[in-house]
């Protein structure tokens, strides 16, 4: 990973973006960015009642990691690597998915000329799961404000993500599905998903480990 600078985690909500950033962070010695979704005041609500608070919640998210993104443009002498849990666009996708035309019209305005200043990843790393597996997990870690989370919104949102990086060109992409491993808890599965993402990139891979366990 000697050539890479800035790497983004992406994928649905449950499927162990954060987790693996920060044993990432660890094992690599890397300056981690966070996605802050716990400071944002509308999320409990929208998922309560969507239709009523998601364009709200959507543009405390793109303000938010806006600020985050101008950010890693700054110089950081004591990391060589910056990995972070969450890929600007993200953004756009949950906005698609939630908003009405008149609300995503305005929003896109928004997104359009912020977007001229993001700094693009070296590498996405895209960690894939079936809608019932990423269920099994958000019930598992028992946040709050996702005990309403419907399963429908979840598949709707796995739907958009593969479709998106089904067509994803921006950057070398390694698309890693996780369905039948454990990289928190299985020290074994850990090092197989490490071993491979050191590995050089170019265009999109392709990655199906099976469980150690």
């Amino acid at each position: 990973m000697k050539n890479l600078y800035y790497v983004s985690i992406e994928g649905v909500i449950g499927v162990g973006k954060t987790s693996l950033a920060h044993l990432l962070e660890e094992r690599l010695n890397a300056k981690l960015v966070m996605e802050k979704f716990d400071e944002n005041p509308f999320l409990a609500d929208f998922y309560l009642d969507p239709e009523r608070y998601a364009f709200q919640t959507q543009l405390f998210f793109l303000l938010s990691r806006y600020r985050q993104q101008q950010e890693l443009r700054q110089t950081d002498v004591f990391h060589k690597l910056v990995i972070s849990d969450y890929m600007f666009v993200k953004d756009r996708l949950f906005a698609s998915l939630n908003l009405d035309d008149k609300e995503m019209s305005l929003y896109d305005s928004v997104a359009k000329i912020l977007e001229k200043n993001i700094l693009n990843p070296d590498l996405v790393i895209y960690l894939q799961a079936e809608t019932p597996k990423l269920m099994e997990r958000i019930t598992l870690r028992g946040r709050d404000f996702e005990k309403n989370m419907s399963p429908d919104y979840i598949d709707a949102l796995n739907q958009v993500y593969n479709e998106y990086f089904f067509r994803y060109q921006e950057s070398p992409l390694l698309i890693i599905n996780t369905n039948d491993i454990d990289f928190v808890h299985n020290e074994e599965d850990l090092e197989e998903v490490i071993r491979y993402i050191r590995q050089p990139v170019s265009g999109t891979k392709f990655f199906n480990p099976a469980s150690n366990l």
